[in-house]
This record gives structure tokens, sequence and C-alpha cells, in this order.
């Protein structure tokens, strides 16, 4: 099940990025940072009394001018009402309420999304709590204090987001059709594919309007099985603003991969793959999602015998952290391959949901270490003593040591190769868990 995405929405200056930081960057939450995405993160995953979320900082460039503030909170809180399901509205306490507060808490009202209001900058409960209860004005429920350079209140604020969630859980637990996300840039051939998937079954085709994102959910028979595909076509924004454009793809591309069992990453073959590209596709991996990689317009590619090996070999090379992802060469315009990415879509489901027996990997790991020793450090040598799969989606395993500190990176992938080697797991991403246990008598 996908985790629930929460948006931070608010003007300038009221401490939007103080808020994100303190929620991602303590004990609160567990941050990795996607290979790739160096820039500015502007999502973390966090973790608040044992239940995830995707927290998003919609925050951006500043502008200068006051007819231009309005307008740029408006595409903000546009994209937040568009893509989370639990919105949390900033507000200054130390500036008041002011007309781009009461504007935007007006676009909230209208969307129906559950919208936790956040009052920042109360230092003192005593000496601001008079100019919080200015908020209640917005009527969009009760105001939160909270100070986030502080720390302060975020408790109360928490759990106030977290009780929001249950509704989405159980939308989503009743659908079980697989979902395929299609990422990637702007123009690359998204659309394009889905309209080619639904015209080449002259099926009726319904679509439902994703519940709670604006990314449209399509519905696909191939085959007589049934999948729901979630096109992220909308990432190009008016804005002409390259940072934003890129944030807000960003945003939406977060969404739709939490939502998907399978992310179908586009790739424009007459560009070859981009930084953004590898940024994307970063996302996914971080996720531990299912990856197929589709290199479209492949039909405008003149070709010889090398080149398919030659993007093959580009594209490996860039997103060298993914080596198990999935490379089909298609075509939206004309449908070349199609059947072709649905069999690779199918393999990588079955995959995510593997489960190999303990034995067997228990087995695999006795042979792994004789044949390669483990690492040893100042005369202590590693001993690994049991391994198990404890989840799938994606198949996650537990190896026991002796000390998790000499469970160096580059075993682990010793390790996961030959797991791989018997297994396949093609076209998704293995997780490995360490866990110290002393040694035997």
């Amino acid at each position: 099940m996908s985790k629930p995405i929460v948006a931070i929405v608010g003007r300038p200056n009221v401490g939007k990025s103080t808020l994100f930081n303190a929620l991602a960057g303590e004990n609160i939450a567990i941050v990795k940072d996607t290979p790739g995405v160096t820039r500015d993160r502007i999502y973390a995953d966090v973790e608040w009394l044992n239940v995830n979320f995707t927290l998003i900082d919609t925050g951006g460039i500043e502008p200068d001018s006051s007819d231009v503030i309005l307008s740029q909170m408006r595409e903000q809180a546009q994209i937040a009402i568009d893509t989370a399901d639990v919105i949390m509205f900033m507000v200054d306490c130390k500036q008041g309420l002011v007309d781009a507060d009461a504007k935007v808490a007006d676009m909230l009202r209208r969307s129906h999304k559950p919208v936790v209001l956040v009052v920042n900058k109360v230092d003192s409960y005593e000496k601001y709590i008079a100019d919080v209860y200015e908020f209640y004005n917005l009527g969009i429920g009760d105001p939160y204090p909270i100070s986030a350079s502080n720390k302060q209140g975020l408790g109360d604020m928490l759990d106030q987001v977290i009780a929001h969630f249950e509704l989405t859980e159980i939308n989503e637990e009743e659908d079980d059709r697989p979902r395929v996300a299609i990422v990637g840039k702007p123009n690359v051939g998204k659309s394009s594919l889905v309209n080619r998937i639904i015209g080449e079954n002259r099926l009726i085709v319904s679509d439902i309007a994703g519940t709670t994102r604006d990314a449209v959910d399509t519905e696909v028979v191939w085959n007589g099985k049934e999948y729901v595909f979630i096109d992220t076509a909308g990432l190009r924004r008016k804005n002409k603003i390259k940072e934003e454009l890129e944030r807000y793809s960003i945003i939406r591309t977060v969404t739709a991969v939490e939502r998907a069992d399978v992310v179908l990453i586009m790739i424009d073959a007459v560009e070859g793959i981009t930084e953004q590209d590898a940024k994307i596709a970063g996302i996914a991996h971080d996720r531990g999602k299912g990856i197929v990689i589709a290199v479209n317009k492949w039909d405008a590619i003149e070709k010889d015998d090398k080149t398919v090996y030659k993007y093959t070999n580009d594209i490996r090379q860039v997103l060298s952290y993914m080596p198990y992802a999935e490379i089909v060469f298609i075509s939206a315009e004309t449908g070349q391959r199609l059947q072709r990415l649905f069999d690779t879509i199918d393999m990588v489901l079955e995959n995510q949901s593997l489960r190999v027996a303990t034995g067997v990997l228990n087995e695999i790991m006795a042979e792994a270490v004789a044949m390669q020793q483990p690492p040893s450090d100042k005369g202590k040598r590693l001993k690994l003593y049991y391994i198990t799969q404890v989840s799938v989606k994606p198949p996650t395993f537990v190896v026991f040591v002796n000390d998790r500190q000499l469970m160096h990176f580059s075993y682990t992938r010793y390790l996961e190769n030959k797991i791989r080697d018997t297994f396949g797991f093609k076209g998704t991403s293995l997780k490995f868990i360490i866990r110290e246990r002393k040694d035997r008598e």
C-alpha cells in the first residue's frame, strides 16, 4: 500500500522549509537521499508514531513584487491540492492574518481535502496565544500553534495530520489491480503511450479521476488482465522558470511513484538518457518499486547491429545504481513492442512478490561465504549466521551477523548478486536489513 502524501503550503518566509527540515532531519524521520537528487531535497520520508508518510515542501522561488506573490501561492496551493492526501497550511503568527492567506484558505476549503492549519513562530505560547486565535477567521478548522525553529508543538500537529490518513488507506486497499506509473520528462510520450494502449485494444475505457491526486488513473485491459495506469503527463507547467518546472515534476513523480507497484520510466531515444531521467529513476529506486525502462521513439532512430548495445550501455552507465532494471525499446506512436512491454511488466510484478524459502536462502549464503571469505577488521572477522525473507514489494531480507559494522556494503552487494544469480528478481530492487546476534557458544 502506498504511503500518504502530506504537502506544506504557505506564503514565502512563513517557515515551510524550517518545518520540513525539522521533520525530515531529526529523529522523527528516517531520511534517505535519492541518487541523483542533489540540488534541493523537496520530499522526505517521515515516521510519526509508527505511521509513515511522504512529506513535500512546496516552497520555491520567492517572488519580489507583491502581485506575483498571490499567483505563486495559488500555484503552490494548486499543486498541493492536486497531489496531497493531507495539506499542512502554514501561516505566520508574528505577521498575522494577511489577504493572501485568506485567498489560499478559500482554495483549500473548496478542494475538500483535509487541511491542518499550522500557525508558526509561536515561540512563547502565553505571549502569542491571542494572536493564534485570529486564524480561526480563515474558517478551515483549529489552528495548531508551533515553533518550527524550536521544534515546539510538533507532536499535536502530527497527531492531527495522521488522524486524516485512515480514510485514504481503506479506499486504496480495496483495489488490488496492478498499478503502473508512467514517469519521465515532459514530451517524452507518456500520454501517447496510454492513448496507444487504449486504442490498440479498442476497449471502452473509463477514466477514473484519481481519488486524491491530479494524475488521472486509466483502466486498461490487456490480454484479459486488468491494470491501472497512472499517467503523470501533467508535468509541464505554464510557469517558465526552469527550477520551478523541475520542482513540480518531482512532486508529481513522487506522488505517482508512491501509488504504483511498477514504475515505467520513459526515456526519449532521440535525446538519449539525461541527468533528469536519472533523478526521476532515483525516486522509484529509492522507494523499492518494480522498474521498467521504456526507451520510446525507437522507430525514429537509425539503427545498425550495435545500436541496441550502445543505448543499453549508456543507460546502464547513467543508472549504475539499478542494474536490475529491465529495458524495453518501444514506439508509442506505432505500437512497436507493446506486447513485450506488458510481458516485462507482468514479469516484474511477479518478481516483486516472489518469496524464497529460508532453507534455500541459507544454502545460497553458505555457498557464497565458502566462495568468498567475509571481510575482517583488526583481527575480527564477519560471521553470517542466518538469512530469511521477511516481506515482498520489494523483496526484503534480514541477515543475522556477529557485527553489523563488519558487514560492508560491497559484501551485501555480493550476497545480493548470489541471490539474483539463482532467482533472477529482474526488475525489482532487493532490500537487506542487517541485524546483530552475539557469537554462539
